[in-house]
């Protein structure tokens, strides 16, 4: 059997007086998509420079396809990519130069203009880089990190900026990476994107790891804490929705219009929400009855105070 396409075990990487990584392990099995996930100084970064060659451990192992990525560099980075959030091109340089230029440093390149098609780029081929849309310069700094052929590939934020078309252009395609077998590092805000794409999900802060497991394991664990999940116009009064139900739920307006009603759900609780619904004169569609999604477990593990 071989070994992960990442092993990280005791990582610890300090600042000055500031520890960013404090004792993190992770495992990522070759062929599979690994999502680590945190708030903002959680150390998810600090984690994936290390594993990039960037920076050096202060204590633990990292093993990378097997190699050091601080001792054996020239080895490994042929045989991985990265794609780091923001793109980093030159920004007078065409976007099928930008493509042709690392293409031509790797031994075994994808065609770069057959690449530039699959991502939705073909159109914009001859397009200077600082006049791509945040979302093209996203998709171009993707062809990047895969025009290599590489075994393992580290993404950061990769559908920042794009629209649901795009975005849903690139899951299709790290799907079909993963069916090739290769290896993925993602980091992602988004936990729709984490739910819907990882093998694995890594939820870490201050620099620990707080639970990893499948994202349907993740949530299955607090299955109990079952929420109520509804749409209606934006604003409604939920004091008044959390006075009409027993003592100790819950209710929050997780975004404009979408309402979550936690605690154990039952039909008394299900018949109380829509009867002041009906009594308000509001509208609850799209009523769902169901265990906490993975924005959830994330909120519950990290707290729901913005970090800096």
């Amino acid at each position: 059997m071989s070994a992960p396409a990442v092993q990280i075990t005791g990582l610890v990487k300090r600042f000055g007086g500031t520890t960013a990584v404090d004792g993190l392990d992770l495992d990522l099995p070759r062929g599979t998509l690994l999502a680590l996930l945190g708030p903002n100084g959680a150390g998810k970064t600090t984690t994936v420079e290390v594993c990039e060659g960037f920076l050096r451990p202060d204590t633990g192992t990292v093993r990378v396809l097997g190699l050091d990525p601080a001792r054996d560099g020239a080895a490994l980075r042929p045989r991985i990519g990265v794609m780091p959030q923001g793109g980093g091109a030159y920004p007078g340089v065409r976007a099928d130069e930008m493509l042709g230029l690392v293409a031509a440093c790797a031994a075994r390149p994808l065609d770069p203009a057959w690449l530039l098609d699959v991502l939705g780029l073909g159109p914009v081929r001859r397009t200077p880089f600082k006049r791509l849309s945040g979302g093209q310069q996203q998709r171009l700094s993707l062809a990047c990190a895969l025009v290599g052929r590489p075994e393992l590939v580290f993404l950061d934020e990769p559908t920042a900026g794009m629209d649901p078309q795009a975005r849903r252009l690139v899951w299709e395609l790290l799907g079909a990476l993963r069916a090739d077998g290769v290896s993925v590092l993602l980091t992602t805000h988004r936990m729709e994107e984490a739910e819907a794409l990882a093998d694995t999900v890594v939820i870490v802060d201050h620099g620990r790891v707080v639970a990893q497991g499948s994202p349907h394991a993740l949530t299955a664990e607090r299955a109990e804490a079952a929420q109520l999940r509804f749409r209606a116009r934006p604003g409604l009064d939920i004091e008044l929705l959390s006075a009409a139900l027993p003592e100790g739920y819950l209710v929050r307006e997780s975004s404009p219009g979408a309402y979550r009603v936690e605690g154990l759900v039952d039909p008394q609780v299900v018949s109380t929400v829509t009867a002041w619904c009906a009594q308000h004169g509001v509208l609850a569609e799209e009523l769902h009855v169901g265990r906490r999604d993975l924005e959830e477990v994330f909120l519950e593990l990290t707290g729901r105070e913005p970090r800096p």
